[in-house]
């Protein structure tokens, strides 16, 4: 699986807080996807708990909601 480092990294964190290695967490994202590849179902699993994760107080003491419009896509928003 081709995954990006920062979605590895990302990927590491989930198993950290999961108490999962990564073998486990995928063969999991694996028997729940539909019709998705396997590396396109772990970005979207990522994402989703993360989103599920986030709340406005942990943004805003994060300082999000401060990126330019001129950011850099490929940055690191923290």
């Amino acid at each position: 699986m081709r995954l990006e480092p920062v979605m590895w990294d990302a990927l590491g964190e989930v198993c950290r807080r999961e108490s999962k290695n990564a073998n486990e967490l995928c063969t999991m994202i694996n028997a729940r996807r539909n019709e998705s590849s396997l590396t396109a179902a772990v970005r979207v699993f990522i994402l989703a708990y993360f989103m599920a994760a986030a709340t406005e107080e942990g943004h805003v003491s994060a300082g999000h909601g401060t990126l330019s419009d001129d950011a850099d896509s490929d940055t690191d928003p923290t």
